[in-house]
């Protein structure tokens, strides 16, 4: 592997601010004298022919020990460091001027704890570039444990060629924080300018595996053999690259990719025909009914016997299964409930709309399962402020977030936190969408209500316990489902065409979603008389809960 960043220590200068100590010993003793920066620089040029030299490398970090540094701050301002900066550029560009070409020969001084008094740290190469002073930032990378508390890395500069991300900064561009492959392991990411997407490799090839999710906007990295870090598949780590301003070869299209990506940030079910389908018969749905209920309905015979408890009951003909034709078969198909509601993500209120209940935060966690859990076991705990402020908290700590994006905290499952439609801002912050969504079935043919009374659905109430709502001193403890959530909310009956939906609490808020969890419309007036009709499917938000009603 090529040697990215070249890195030397030179000790016993008496001056560290002197410019002609550091690049070039006196005198001619050639066996005698240390060798300095200008030796570095000749003996590891940037490009060669043979053993001569074609180009030489220009730009030029140097290390001071930290405490001479804070003097020249407080007594000078900084100017020694600045004349140091600006007399070796000087001499580098007087030496090596027939080497450099076009480029411009760059300095920067600054501190660094780990060096004793007289020793001076260097580093140049492939890998190190020194920004212009009014050069804009192109890219930010930072990286992540658990997708969540994402930790900055480094800028990457329009005309910076590669960045070098390992576990020691003097070995590397940058060091990331919280490394976990080793000192054998680094990534480079290589920049092809503002109109190319950057490149992400492994340093060594062969012991990492490294892909680009592109639902999550990051590289997972893992070690793939057992040279390094003790293992394969050992340790990940996340990385993200962002481009701070917008490519000049995408700005047409921006509004378009992010809408893209957004899309495909929602969990969204398998699809679901808003309506059932008619079988070839024409036949619906089957449900048991009483005799004495359905006597106009001629009786259909089954091939099994019924159980003694469920008395004189008649199959009605409202299966989605088609009816079997006589010549092919005398069997009769056994009735089945096919309805049933999922509980496919949580809403997140804004905890301002209650500040006189005393709640403090709301905090959800979720364990390696990604499924709700208590706080000793969470893998990672979503939470929201009495200001409104959305974060994530982890092992690596906290950090606030926004939506949309999407959270990998385990491998192999992930959970996405989704944009509010305006129509939906005044009471939520964003939508959880739940890796696993938690379902309950249902009969047709039925009239049922849901709300913190109900029985009904009670198992989809994941939030009804007063652990995960925060409030002030003095505050009686109670469950997080008095946020916005009546005793009974709302009824619901399972038909043929959809779901009939109906307001119980004239208070509650209901609204409606698609089938990719899109804002259709909010549900106003609407009783069991005059119901309004939720296409199978399709989702109903109230409280904290996003329900799909499916057939």
């Amino acid at each position: 592997m090529p040697i990215y960043v070249q890195h030397q220590v030179l000790g016993r200068i008496p001056d560290v601010f002197n410019a002609e100590a550091i690049w070039q010993a006196p005198g001619l003793a050639l066996f005698a004298r240390r060798p300095l920066l200008r030796d570095l620089l000749e003996r590891c040029p940037r490009e060669h022919r043979g053993r001569a030299a074609t180009r030489c490398f220009s730009h030029v970090t140097l290390m001071l020990p930290q405490e001479e540094v804070d003097d020249d701050y407080h007594l000078t301002r900084g100017a020694r460091a600045r004349d140091l900066a600006q007399t070796l550029a000087a001499l580098h560009q007087k030496d090596f001027g027939d080497l450099l070409g076009a480029d411009q020969v760059r300095y920067d001084v600054v501190g660094a704890d780990a060096l004793a008094p007289g020793q001076i740290e260097v580093k140049f190469g492939h890998a190190v570039y020194l920004p212009a002073p009014d050069e804009k930032i192109l890219f930010n990378v930072s990286v992540s444990r658990d997708s969540a508390v994402w930790h900055p890395v480094c800028p990457v500069y329009p005309d910076q060629r590669l960045v070098l991300i390992g576990a020691d900064a003097n070995e590397a561009s940058c060091a990331a924080p919280g490394w976990p492959f080793g000192p054998d392991g680094a990534i480079l990411i290589i920049n092809d300018g503002p109109d190319a997407p950057p490149t992400v490799q492994m340093r060594p090839k062969d012991a990492f595996d490294c892909h680009f999710d592109p639902r999550s906007g990051y590289y997972t990295i893992k070690s793939a053999t057992g040279s390094i870090n003790g293992g394969a598949g050992g340790p990940r780590l996340l990385l993200k690259i962002t481009r701070v301003g917008p490519s000049p070869a995408t700005t047409s299209n921006s509004a378009n990719n992010n809408a893209t990506l957004a899309t495909r940030a929602t969990m969204a079910a398998p699809p679901i025909p808003a309506t059932p389908s008619p079988s070839r018969n024409g036949i619906k749905p089957a449900v048991w009914q009483n005799r004495s209920a359905s006597r106009s309905a001629p009786p259909v015979p089954v091939s099994a016997p019924a159980p003694a408890a469920t008395g004189d009951l008649t199959a009605l003909p409202i299966s989605h299964r088609s009816a079997p034709r006589p010549a092919e078969s005398e069997a009769t198909y056994a009735p089945a409930a096919q309805q049933r509601v999922s509980l496919v993500a949580l809403a997140l209120p804004r905890l301002s709309r209650y500040r006189d209940t005393g709640a403090s935060a709301l905090e959800l966690p979720f364990d390696t399962a990604l499924a709700i859990a208590h706080e000793a076991a969470a893998a990672i705990t979503f939470g929201v402020t009495a200001g409104d402020e959305i974060y994530a908290r982890t092992a690596a700590g906290r950090q606030r977030i926004t939506a949309p994006a999407t959270f990998n905290p385990v491998d192999g499952r992930s959970m996405a936190l989704l944009a509010v439609a305006p129509e939906m801002a005044e009471r939520y912050c964003a939508l959880l969408s739940l890796a696993q969504p938690l379902t309950a079935p249902v009969a047709a043919g039925a009239r049922f209500s849901f709300g913190r009374s109900s029985a009904m659905l009670a198992a989809l109430r994941v939030l009804d316990s007063p652990r995960f709502l925060h409030r002030d001193a003095g505050a009686d403890g109670a469950s997080a489902d008095r946020l916005g959530l009546s005793r009974t909310a709302f009824s619901f009956e399972a038909t043929p065409q959809g779901y009939r939906i109906g307001r119980l609490a004239p208070a509650q808020a209901l609204f409606h979603l698609d089938d990719k969890l899109a804002f259709v419309t909010t549900i106003g007036e609407a009783s069991a008389d005059a119901p309004y009709l939720l296409p199978a499917g399709h989702h109903l938000a109230v409280g904290h809960y996003v329900l799909r009603f499916e057939a």
